[in-house]
């Protein structure tokens, strides 16, 4: 409670998302997906897709997989060609793949270090969201090459997941919420990861603002306010 007179003052802290592989929670809905990137030694020609829903943890996993390899960690959509050596002799991961669709030298690079990544034996993880059949990539080469690369997909969200997902979420603003409110929060919200996400900022934000510990009852005020959930 703030005294009268006073104003509640609210900072917007940068919040850093903890992406360690104690952090990252198996459960049904992600476990194939774990166990074929854990036998990366075993991956076909040393590639491999990692797909998913947007949001969907793709990231935080890819982090692990390159924490226990050693691999550098790219964005598609910045690639160039002066970085595919470097990508190309060591363990590497490429985000976001698919939000390179139609662009025509990033497109290139992409294909290029498949082909360098093939000659120099380094394990390569690609990661984009959606299924990779449906990437309209504009190079025709491109395509085919992903396409026939084995895929490790990540599963709709399980309670498991979604629980663990909102504890990991209040943990990274460091927020004490109780197993009882989370418990509560999993049959009501949006099952998805972008769906827990805007209802941890959205409670953070309002806790901080009234300066109210998050509780069922704020939870169940925040959650009401909000269209597509359920109360």
């Amino acid at each position: 409670m703030t005294e009268p007179g006073l104003r509640q003052l609210t900072f917007d802290l940068p919040v850093r998302p903890a992406l360690g592989r104690e952090d990252y929670f198996v459960s049904p809905a992600n476990a194939l997906a774990v166990a074929a990137l854990e036998r990366w030694r075993d991956w076909p020609s040393g590639r491999m897709v990692l797909s998913g829903p947007e949001s969907a943890g793709k990231t935080h996993l890819a982090h692990v997989w390159a924490a226990e390899t050693g691999a550098v960690i790219a964005t598609a959509a910045e690639l160039t060609e002066a970085d595919l050596p470097a990508l190309a002799e060591r363990a590497a991961v490429v985000e976001d793949i698919d939000r390179i669709a139609g662009r025509q030298a990033t497109e290139t690079a992409l294909f290029h270090l498949l082909n360098m990544a093939a000659e120099a034996g380094g394990p390569l993880l690609l990661t984009g969201s959606g299924r990779p059949a449906h990437w309209p990539f504009a190079l025709a080469d491109l395509a085919s090459r992903v396409q026939a690369m084995p895929v490790a997909s990540l599963d709709a969200m399980d309670d498991a997941l979604l629980s663990a997902l909102l504890a990991k979420l209040f943990a990274d603003r460091q927020l004490a919420v109780s197993p009882g409110v989370i418990s509560w929060m999993v049959r009501r919200i949006e099952r998805s990861f972008a769906g827990a996400q805007r209802a941890v900022v959205a409670l953070d934000a309002r806790a901080l603002a009234e300066g109210r510990a998050i509780t069922r009852q704020l939870a169940a005020e925040v959650l009401a306010r909000a269209g597509d959930w359920s109360t």
